[in-house]
């Protein structure tokens, strides 16, 4: 059920006004974790029991770690919950991956054969889930958290529908405590709940799939297009994915207020990034700061030399690739970024570098960077970004889309650099602040509307259900 369906909304209302028409807390709790696993089993039923499994598994495991009599005990309780969960991740998501490669690492052994065709259905959000699931086992062995009796408050922790399917990545400790505090209803964390709902379907259906229309159809069949139209549609794809992304993201930290919770910031104008290191800082946050915690700080981080440092930075960045999708592009996009990552440390920090003349350069080469980077995450195989990439760089003739097209992309990115520019003005929530409710009312009844006319006859899924 997409966000930005009529379906969605219908549930939407009905969740809302039973929840808030409930007067004890635990019976609104109870509610919202029904209404979270019916807005998963409306997708797939069966499914549904992967997450039950997966939740209940670390939730027996962090209680079991946390009433452990030794050491030795508790880690073998987080090495059962880190080995389930990751082998479902893996057997969902790479099995297929992991069988063509065994296969063609056989071939060079002149050992051929085929590997078999498995038609799993990824089950949605599961890389989202899973994170948050080894976050909560992690941190409960770690010390910084105490394990959750309560299977409630646990189990609405992992479903809770807005941030279910495509994050933000939750964190126990930024979402816990929320669920044991009593909710009392406010108009004004509604009206911001709808503001950020609006701007993130606004993001969605009249810039993302505005610009998938336009980008889409050349990444199908790169050999055809022109070297500029290849330009254009990189370019084009950078600002659909954020648009698409942040997009959910607003709707569902929007959703989420309406219900009185409150989930992390997920993008901070990544576009105005000045190097590598600074996107991924500003760019799905949640999922940057977990690698750190998790994975590059655990295996040495900056700690024990500079090579160390490249090295889990590399590897890191490597994973965050594969975590994206089962295949050779993606993990040469982690890689690209782990390898720039890497000379920047590498590199002298100038006084003149951050001359603003010279930060608009740095801002202008991070996002080109991104864009070529992109095409290995946009392109289905590493044989079509190949191809998409020497056309790239080496002229070539072919199609180019209509001029209207060129331009209706052109403005596009010009209201997305725009907004991250305006988005740095704290002029707008001081004057936002004055404006009358009724008229903050009346614009997003009327942004609605203009939503309505620009939507495309399609409601197309967004790029991070597939992950």
């Amino acid at each position: 059920m997409l966000f930005q369906s009529f379906g969605f909304f219908v549930f939407f209302w009905i969740a809302f006004a039973v929840y808030w028409k409930l007067r004890a807390h635990r019976h609104r709790m109870v509610w919202l974790l029904a209404a979270s696993i019916l807005f998963y089993a409306l997708w797939n039923p069966w499914l549904i029991t992967l997450i039950v499994f997966t939740a209940g598994m670390d939730y027996i495991c962090a209680l079991r770690i946390e009433s452990a009599p030794d050491a030795r005990s508790r880690r073998a309780w987080l090495l059962l919950s880190l080995v389930a969960s990751l082998s479902l991740l893996c057997f969902f998501k790479y099995a297929q991956f992991l069988l063509e490669t065994t296969c063609g690492l056989l071939g060079i052994f002149g050992i051929h054969s085929s590997p078999p065709a498995l038609h799993m259905v990824l089950p949605l959000g599961i890389s989202f889930y899973t994170f948050e699931t080894i976050s909560y086992v992690v941190d409960v062995y770690r010390g910084r958290l105490k394990a959750e009796r309560n299977v409630l408050h646990y189990a609405l922790y992992i479903m809770f529908f807005p941030h279910l399917i495509a994050g933000p990545i939750v964190r126990p400790e930024q979402f816990l405590p929320q669920i044991r505090r009593p909710k009392h209803f406010d108009w004004m964390r509604l009206q911001l709940g709808a503001q950020l709902f609006m701007r993130g379907l606004f993001k969605k259906t009249v810039l993302s799939d505005r610009l998938a229309s336009m980008a889409d159809p050349i990444f199908r069949a790169p050999g055809d297009f022109s070297t500029a139209t290849l330009w254009l549609a990189a370019i084009g794809y950078a600002g659909q994915i954020y648009c698409d992304f942040s997009g959910y993201t607003d709707m569902a930290i929007g959703a989420a207020h309406a219900f009185g919770f409150k989930l992390p910031q997920n993008f901070n104008r990544p576009y105005l990034a000045d190097s590598v290191g600074e996107f991924w800082r500003r760019w799905h946050i949640t999922l940057s700061t977990w690698l750190r915690d998790y994975l590059y700080i655990p295996s040495g981080g900056s700690r024990g030399g500079n090579w160390r440092t490249y090295r889990n930075l590399i590897l890191t960045m490597g994973i965050a690739g594969l975590w994206h999708g089962p295949g050779w592009n993606f993990i040469i996009f982690g890689l690209m970024h782990g390898i720039a990552m890497t000379i920047e440390r590498m590199l002298p920090q100038l006084q003149w570098a951050r001359l603003a003349p010279v930060r608009v350069a740095r801002i202008a080469a991070t996002f080109l960077f991104w864009s070529i980077s992109l095409v290995f995450f946009r392109s289905k195989t590493l044989a079509a970004a190949l191809t998409t990439l020497a056309r790239m760089f080496h002229p070539a003739a072919g199609q180019s889309p209509a001029q209207g097209v060129i331009a209706m992309a052109l403005i596009i990115m010009g209201c997305v650099f725009l907004g991250q520019i305006a988005g740095g003005f704290t002029l707008w929530r001081r004057i936002e602040t004055r404006i009358p409710a009724p008229v903050i009312g009346f614009a997003l009844c009327c942004l609605f509307l203009l939503i309505q006319l620009l939507n495309p006859e399609y409601d197309s899924p967004f790029i991070y259900f597939q992950f």
